[in-house]
């Protein structure tokens, strides 16, 4: 049987181990994405919770978020 040089097959599972924890990252990447598109989805659902119960206490609001103040929102009658 022919075999190529050690060096040869050196180079090719250096390589190989490289592409292996190239996959590997990209792997925990992927789930560390996955999990924070979740966690962004529930603070974004705290969030209109919230909204919705400062527009029962307020009414239709903005809010400076720097200190707080907050205008009504004028809603324009056509």
């Amino acid at each position: 049987m022919s075999k190529i040089t050690k060096e040869e097959l050196k180079d090719l599972q250096e390589l190989q181990g490289k592409l292996n924890a190239i996959k590997h990252d990209i792997g925990l990447l992927s789930t560390q994405i996955h999990s924070l598109n979740h966690m962004y989805a529930e603070e974004i659902s705290k969030q209109e919770e919230l909204k919705k119960g400062l527009e029962e206490n307020y009414g239709k609001i903005n809010v400076d978020l720097k200190d707080g103040s907050y205008e009504e929102i004028k809603e324009e009658t056509k």
